[in-house]
This record gives C-alpha cells, sequence and structure tokens, in this order.
C-alpha cells in the first residue's frame, strides 16, 4: 500500500525527524490559507501515487499566500501519468545547503533490513545506482538488535564531514529504521534529505509503502488508502480474494499458486511474450474466483490472449474448468484461451471444456508457446 507525501511525512514526525510545517489541501482557498498559517514562502506540491510531479509541473513555489492559491487552482485537476491531482502539500519552502538521499528496504537475500545512504540525493535513487553505484552506501540491521547509534553515525559520516550535521543525520536514520519497523514497512525513503545554511538537517521529501500483510495490525494506516489513487482492477480482485498486480504486458494470465504463477511469467518473458498481469486464484476450487479473474483481465485492452495454467492439488480442474465455461458464457471474450490443467480431476475438467470447444493441455512449455502465437495473431 502506497501512502501520500504528507501522511509519510506524518509517520516520520510522529517519531521525531524533523520535517518542514505544513498542511495538505484540497482546494486553492484552503492552499492560501495554509500559506497564511506558515508565514513564510511556501511550496506547493501534488500529491499523487507517482514520482516525476516537478517535471510535470506538480511542484511550485510560491511567494505569498496569493501565489500559493494561484499555484493551487494550476496544479489541482493537473494529470500526472494518468492521475488527477486532488490534493496538494503546503509546505514551508527552505533553503538548501545541500541535498542527500536515506532509505531502507528489505534485502530478502539477507533477511535483514538494509539502509542506504548516498550523498547523491534529489535525484532517483536508481539513476544514482546506474551512474555512480560508488555513491551509495549500505549497511544491513541486525532485526533483532536494531539500528544501533554508532551504525546510524557510520552511515551519517558517508554525508557529512562536520560533526553537528553527523549527531543530526545519524538521529534522523536511526528513526527512520524506527519508523520503517513501527508500521510494518516495504520502504521507507527521504530524498531529499537536506542540511540548510544555518546547520539544519530536515526531511522535505517522504516516501513510505507499506506491506500489506501488515495493516491489520495498523487499522489508522489502513484509513490513509486513497481508493482513487490505486488501481479499480487491483482493489476488485483484492475483494475477490484474488492476488493481482497488474503489468504492462498482452498476456493474460490465471494461475493458481504464487510460484507456479511467477514462473508461469519467467516462460512468457523466456519465449519473447510480454505478461499483462499476476494473477493468483489461490488455492480454493470456487469456480466464481475463474469467473472474477476473467472479469478483470478482459477489462485490459492491451490482453491479446488468455493464458491458464492449473496444477491441480487442493484446486480441482474441474472446478476451475467449470469457472472457464461460466465466464465464457457470460463475459464472452473476444479474445484467444489457452488452457493448461494437469492434476486432479484433471479427465473431468477436459471434457467440462468441451462443452465451450475448448482443449486444455499438458506442456507449460506448449501452452505458453501457444498464447505467445495467439497474441501475435490477435495483434
Amino acid at each position: 500500500m502506497k501512502i501520500h507525501e504528507y501522511q509519510a511525512k506524518e509517520l516520520f514526525e510522529a517519531q521525531g525527524i524533523p520535517v518542514p510545517s505544513g498542511d495538505v489541501a484540497t482546494t486553492p482557498e484552503q492552499a492560501r490559507d495554509i500559506a497564511e498559517k506558515v508565514g513564510k514562502a511556501v511550496m506547493v506540491k501534488a500529491q499523487v501515487h507517482v514520482g516525476g510531479r516537478g517535471k510535470a509541473g506538480g511542484v511550485k513555489y510560491c511567494a505569498t499566500p496569493e501565489d500559493a492559491y494561484d499555484k493551487a487552482s494550476q496544479i489541482l485537476g493537473m494529470d500526472i501519468k494518468g492521475l488527477t491531482v486532488k490534493k496538494v502539500l503546503v509546505t514551508e519552502a527552505v533553503e538548501i545547503e545541500t541535498e542527500s538521499y536515506v532509505g531502507i528496504i528489505l534485502d530478502r537475500a539477507e533477511k535483514k533490513p538494509v539502509m542506504m545512504v548516498s550523498p547523491a540525493g534529489g535525484i532517483d535513487i536508481e539513476e544514482v545506482a546506474r551512474k555512480t553505484p560508488e555513491k551509495i552506501f549500505k549497511h544491513h540491521i541486525d532485526p533483532i538488535l536494531g539500528m544501533q547509534m554508532h551504525e546510524a553515525r557510520n552511515l551519517a559520516y558517508r554525508l557529512y564531514d562536520d560533526p553537528k550535521l553527523v549527531n543530526q543525520a545519524a538521529k534522523i536514520i536511526q528513526k527512520v529504521y524506527e519508523t520503517y519497523m513501527a508500521n510494518d514497512s516495504s520502504l521507507a525513503e527521504i530524498n531529499p534529505l537536506i542540511t540548510t545554511p544555518d546547520g539544519r538537517v530536515l526531511a522535505i521529501d517522504a516516501k513510505i509503502n507499506i506491506d500489506d500483510n501488515g495493516l491489520e495490525r495498523h487499522p489508522e494506516i489502513e484509513a490513509m488508502r486513497d481508493l482513487e489513487a490505486e488501481d479499480a482492477s487491483e482493489m476488485e480482485a483484492k475483494k475477490a480474494g484474488l492476488s493481482f498486480v497488474k503489468l504492462e504486458g498482452n498476456i493474460g494470465c490465471i494461475v493458481n499458486g504464487a510460484g507456479l504463477a511467477m514462473a508461469t511469467m519467467d516462460l512468457v518473458k523466456h519465449f519473447g511474450g510480454e505478461p499483462a498481469n499476476f494473477l493468483d486464484i489461490g488455492g480454493s476450487s470456487n469456480p466464481e474466483k475463474v469467473l472474477n479473474a476473467m472479469r478483470i483481465i478482459l477489462r485490459d485492452s492491451n490482453v491479446k490472449a488468455i493464458l491458464f495454467n492449473i496444477f491441480g492439488g487442493i484446486t480441482r480442474c474441474d472446478d476451475v474448468a467449470n469457472g472457464i465455461v461460466s465466464a465464457v458464457r457470460e463475459l464472452n471474450p473476444q479474445v484467444p484461451i489457452v488452457i493448461r490443467l494437469t492434476g486432479t480431476n484433471e479427465t473431468e475438467a477436459r471434457k467440462i471444456l468441451e462443452a465451450v470447444k475448448l482443449t486444455a493441455v499438458s506442456s507449460m512449455e506448449d501452452v505458453v508457446k501457444t498464447a505467445i502465437d495467439k497474441a501475435g495473431i490477435a495483434a
């Protein structure tokens, strides 16, 4: 789950990380009022779940409250990478001396959180990693001991020489770790972490992603979810008990089991195709899940073929076949459907599919190649 910058700053501030003063506005009038309360020049920043806001014109400097009104009027309603701006953060404009990066994610290979810092802040960390990887410094954190101050100080010295700045930055780095852990985050970052001419260290931007699996423990964060900013198909899939992630390809994938779904996507890529999604119907044998899965995938106009890859264990192949038949009759898909069914009640499933003139194969390689071929013909 993604949250907006203003929400991430609230979580950081709750842990004691210094951020510029400000508030969120949904109208130009509110933006002007907030600027008046701040009492200084402000930045008006679009609140959307995409990067590149500045380049798109979604971040503006405002010298006066009236200027904040004008800029908010321009930004609210703006389209940024397909998302409409409905909120802006009006925050104190701070004079910047230097810009750095601080971020933390989970390193799955090491099974530990890894804190990353870089003196090259203010730009995408991916670009830094690509062009100047030597400017990124990493430190793995023992999840039992947590981040110790000496570890944070060692990282802070990668950013600054001045002990006063190092002391401030070390406290912030440690608190970024605490924020990450306290909120079941999958990512927490400050980009940029800045220093000011008067010697302060501040987080003037913030990004936090929350692990969906931890939301049961955090109803207050669940309440931050911006449903209008999230992919409608993914939200519908969640309600239907499906694991779904939209991608950019044209092969719609319906699979049972996350591991098999990943392997299917890998094989599609291996043979030159592009998966349109990750979709795991899980271990249930409920035909309704198949119907819901088809309904979601068919909304994607990029999909040129639908690939079923079902390995029947707990999941019964005949139930999946019944779901496919129901979906074909109800939804009348106009794209080819290719099917691999193997395992529990496989023979019965093949007979059921004959009712809608579909056949299933046993080979995973064959079904993927066929899906790619049919997507090419359909395109």
